[in-house]
């Protein structure tokens, strides 16, 4: 009898330590694709920024007239010698649709078209969800007069690509960027 009794408390014993064997790991997966989930969430969002950094410092680059052609919350367009080979550009910034994503499960993701002249250039969403331009004259105050602009400032919104525990966490980037060519 003692023996049954010894090998019921082994086994239930043996069993809880399993269990918790098994808990332990499954909370440390879920920690590692969440950990991975924001990092990618992150450069996501420092590749969106680095794109607009680039071509929006070059805002009327050796062009000698009024560089914005159209200041929109969310479309931007204007001139410049983009690729520096001496021919001006117009290049435009837009959003897409939600429904031109396919690739994801996010149902909120959009891309971001880079227009230069009449070459339209879609790269992947990479989870962005808004983008809204905003722009401010020399004083820092907020204007619509293409003339007037001197600054600006591009927020983004940016989601997991594939749900996280149910859900698609986010981040907000915002960059404000004074073209030396204005």
């Amino acid at each position: 009898m003692n023996i049954i009794l010894d090998l019921m408390g082994s086994t239930i014993i043996g069993g809880l330590i399993l269990s918790m064997l098994i808990n332990f790991n499954v909370f440390q997966s879920n920690s590692i694709i969440s950990s991975d989930s924001e990092l990618q969430l992150q450069q996501n969002a420092k590749t969106l920024a680095e794109i607009l950094n680039h071509d929006f410092r070059k805002i009327g680059y050796r062009y000698d007239n009024t560089a914005f052609v159209e200041a929109d919350s969310e479309r931007i367009s204007f001139y410049s010698d983009i690729d520096r080979d001496g021919t001006i550009e117009l290049v435009t910034y837009m959003l897409g649709d939600t429904t031109e994503v396919s690739g994801t499960t996010n149902p909120r993701d959009r891309i971001l078209y880079r227009i230069v002249d009449s070459d339209t250039i879609k790269g992947p969403s990479l989870g962005l969800t808004k983008a809204k331009f905003s722009y401010f004259n020399g004083s820092g105050v907020a204007t619509t007069t293409l003339s007037e602009i001197q600054y600006v400032k591009a927020e983004l919104w940016i989601e997991t690509i594939e749900p996280v525990d149910g859900g698609h966490p986010f981040t907000y980037w915002e960059i404000t960027i004074n073209p030396r060519n204005l």
